[in-house]
């Protein structure tokens, strides 16, 4: 499990890097001669047809639709592990970080909305300062070395983990329109041939693949978020099981690995270039201002502190759950801090937010979170390498 979790964390931190090179590189190609080139690749249409059946969709929409799908699939997966044999295998281990997750939702989200208020527009981006993104924590994490205890990195990767699936939920509620019953149906269809598939011990991943493949078309023809197809078939993914030759497999770790790579080093880099391209062109200081850029900016960096100290608090007063062994107060507000680096899932969600509203809105979301994710960034190694105490524990 140890060497499991270093290999896990050693992977986040590279992938953290490189995420961050992949959206500097977009930002330096958004503002360079070539940003014409940038945004016509984005916008190029890519059409698969089958007799009548049509998919048609600009390039950015197949990787935040498609490859993100992916992301989402091993997302799930290393929940239902977690939950199942690991760090959130009992109550009592899942209850702090879970309530780390909610506070660090909800503070940021009551800022936004509060500086948003009667603005039709701009609060549909309430949900976009939510998220932590995992990969870039962790990669800071690792950089700062022994400063961090492994107790405090098992709690940030439980904490990204809740937060992940409340952003799942908060998709799948709150970012879905025109849904389609005929979609719904073969959604539900391909559900339920899952659910006998695991029940009957089937262990074939290419068998699990192929009925999720046909659930994440009906979906992305439902209305509902395409990818929410490849958490939902994470559930399904047996934990272990009896081959046609009779030797035991375990289809979930197998995936689990297949999948790690690929994420981490192509599809989240990919997204990245895609979706953080802000063009500086005009822009001042006083555009954070504006209700959208300003609420993300506060809601990342002072929500998420606020929310994520407040429960692990009430958490601890209530004895509901028990406290990271050897960790100080200080320790776990720096990584209260760090969570709010929410890059990945926080472009995610803004671009379900803004996607039909121009161009401006999604200049002004990508201004908050890279400045948001930003400060959040520097503070918490300011915090955990100068101020933060390692040996005082609670």
């Amino acid at each position: 499990m140890l060497e499991s979790l270093r290999r896990f964390m050693k992977m986040d931190a590279a992938s953290g890097l490189l995420l961050m090179v992949a959206a500097a590189l977009a930002v330096i190609v958004a503002n360079s001669p070539f940003s014409w080139l940038y945004e016509q690749l984005l916008t190029t249409k890519l059409t698969v047809a089958v007799e009548e059946f049509v998919i048609a969709k600009p390039l950015l929409l197949w990787i935040n639709d498609g490859l993100m799908a992916i992301f989402f699939l091993l997302v799930g997966l290393e929940l239902k592990r977690e939950v199942l044999i690991g760090d959130l295998d009992t109550p009592q281990k899942i209850a702090l970080p879970a309530l780390a997750a909610i506070g660090g939702m909800v503070g940021p989200a009551v800022i936004y909305t509060y500086l948003n208020w009667g603005d039709e527009l701009a609060i549909q981006g309430w949900a976009i300062p939510m998220a932590t993104d995992i990969a870039f924590a962790l990669g800071i994490v690792m950089l700062l070395g022994s400063q961090v205890p492994a107790a405090l990195k098992i709690f940030l990767v439980s904490l990204a983990i809740f937060d992940d699936l409340g952003a799942i939920i908060v998709i799948a509620l709150f970012y879905t329109d025109n849904l389609s019953a005929l979609a719904l149906y073969v959604t539900a269809g391909c559900i339920a041939v899952l659910f006998m598939m695991n029940r009957s011990g089937v262990v074939s991943k290419a068998a699990y693949l192929f009925i999720g493949g046909i659930m994440w078309v009906a979906l992305l023809k439902s209305g509902v978020h395409a990818t929410l197809a490849g958490v939902v078939l994470a559930l399904f993914i047996p934990m272990k099981g009896i081959d046609w030759d009779g030797q035991t497999t375990r289809p979930l770790y197998e995936l689990e690995h297949d999948l790690h790579s690929p994420v981490s080093f192509l599809i989240l880099p990919i997204f990245a270039f895609a979706n953080a391209g802000l063009s500086l062109s005009g822009l001042s200081f006083s555009d954070l201002t504006h209700g959208i850029p300003l609420g993300i900016v506060l809601g990342l960096f002072l929500g998420k502190q606020l929310g994520v100290m407040s429960m692990v608090w009430l958490g601890i007063k209530l004895k509901l759950g028990s406290f990271p062994q050897g960790v100080s107060w200080s320790q776990v507000y720096g990584i209260a801090i760090l969570s709010g680096v929410g890059f990945t899932m926080s472009l995610f969600i803004g671009g379900l937010a803004f996607d039909q509203t121009g161009q401006d809105n999604f200049n002004q979301d990508r201004l908050g979170i890279i400045v948001g994710s930003v400060l959040s960034a520097v503070w918490a190694v300011i915090w955990i390498k100068y101020f933060s105490k390692n040996k005082q524990s609670v």
